[in-house]
């Protein structure tokens, strides 16, 4: 199905491939299905301008499709120069008549001018994955903040970001964080980004992970999902943590626990997954082993200290795709994947559909609520709503054919009181 929107894609002629993936994915998403079937219905984003800046995968097509289906006006960006699906976009726009602005690999003035598409939208609704379109609206357009009814955000980088801004009294408008649902940071962050993440890792490098010393900086959900799964690969898994509690737990979990001082000389992989900037650091490098890789599954590019890693690499080439080979002035070569950026994404599909069907509920249903419920939030960072997110859960054990206990009224009067004891 031709379209006239405006878009900036790689080439359209990839949408049938990726009409293919999309509904591939959608089979594994029942939740946001059913969701996107009452949006048809009801209409309850009718009218509304959506601006969403995410990574442009098979999930994240479905739920433009569901934003659409609920009368939503939706255009999409990418939210990482690396995370787009080429043949995803191309469908999109062919196949489903919505407008994108993403191509991957793109650089880094292209990715700004494709979120500025976005935002050229005057959008009364944001849907960011880091935070980019708010930080445009908050700089070069704040014009346009008073036209904007509320935004969510889906990643932990981004929330962020954001209680920055409020903290500052300068958030524009109202932001519910989808990023600290239950149904997303306790699925999609540990079970979806760990699995990706060492999937990225093993597309890029092709590496066997049984045997390896595998660093893992940061035990928050993310760290926790990579560690767990590194393990499972038969890795001897290095924990790094600047947040004792985390590192307690990680203690505890049976991992090793150090600092990346420490780790740099013994670790043959590491991943970094804690949403700031230079965890791994030159002199880090300066004391790692020869062919040590290095990864990132954070938001940004900026965990890794690539600038020092550049500047200690006397030779760097491409080894194979996603993987580039700094040789140090004493022969060490270290490896560094995806340009630093979110490996899950750079090298391979990014997370499992099942896990991004409740990201993606949480994400439909939080803009419904915004648009419910818009003239009574303030400029603040609002959790999702807890009947949101039981509902999330409910509706995802109902597809999975698993049924739980309900609380008798005996039960639910017993926690009630205060009186009944031993």
């Amino acid at each position: 199905m031709a379209t006239t929107r405006r878009h900036d894609v790689k080439d359209l002629s990839l949408a049938p491939e990726g009409v293919r993936r999309i509904q591939w994915a959608d089979r594994q998403m029942p939740v946001l299905a059913a969701i996107r079937d009452r949006f048809e219905s009801e209409q309850p984003l009718s009218g509304y301008r959506v601006a969403a800046c995410l990574h442009v995968t098979t999930e994240t097509a479905n739920l433009m499709r569901t934003l659409k289906a609920g009368g939503a006006d939706v255009v999409l960006c990418a939210s990482n120069p690396l995370s787009t699906q080429d043949d995803v976009a191309a469908a999109l726009v062919d196949e489903y008549d919505i407008a994108v602005f993403a191509i991957k690999g793109e650089d880094n003035d292209t990715y700004y001018q494709h979120i500025e598409a976005a935002v050229d939208h005057k959008p009364q609704i944001t849907m960011d994955d880091g935070a980019d379109v708010i930080g445009v609206l908050h700089s070069a357009r704040r014009e346009q903040l008073g036209d904007v009814i509320a935004g969510t955000e889906e990643t932990t980088t981004g929330v962020i970001r954001l209680k920055a801004l409020e903290r500052d009294g300068a958030l524009g408008f109202p932001v519910i964080a989808v990023n600290d649902a239950f149904t997303k940071h306790m699925f999609d962050n540990r079970y979806g980004t760990g699995q990706s993440t060492i999937d990225g890792i093993i597309r890029a490098t092709n590496v066997l992970l049984g045997g390896t010393r595998f660093v893992v900086a940061g035990y928050g959900w993310v760290g926790k999902g990579v560690a767990m799964r590194a393990k499972g690969m038969g890795a001897h898994v290095i924990v790094t943590e600047v947040d004792p509690l985390r590192a307690l737990e990680a203690k505890m979990d049976g991992f090793e626990v150090m600092t990346m001082e420490a780790a740099a000389r013994t670790g043959d992989i590491f991943c970094t997954a804690t949403g700031d900037k230079s965890v791994i650091r030159g002199e880090h490098m300066e004391a790692m082993k020869d062919g040590a890789i290095l990864a990132n599954t954070g938001h940004f590019n900026v965990e890794i200290d690539i600038p020092a890693l550049r500047q200690l690499g006397g030779e760097a080439r491409e080894a194979r795709a996603f993987v580039e080979e700094f040789t140090l002035s004493d022969g060490r070569r270290l490896y560094l994947l995806g340009d630093g950026r979110l490996i899950n994404l750079a090298a391979a599909e990014g997370h499992p559909a099942i896990v991004m069907d409740m990201s993606f509920a949480n994400q439909a249903l939080s803009a419904e609520y915004a648009v419910a419920h818009a003239a009574e939030l303030e400029r603040k960072v609002y959790p999702v709503p807890p009947a949101i997110d039981k509902e999330i859960a409910r509706l995802k054990l109902a597809t999975m054919g698993v049924e739980i206990d309900v609380l008798t009224e005996e039960q639910e009067r017993y926690l009630a009181s205060w009186d009944e004891g031993t």
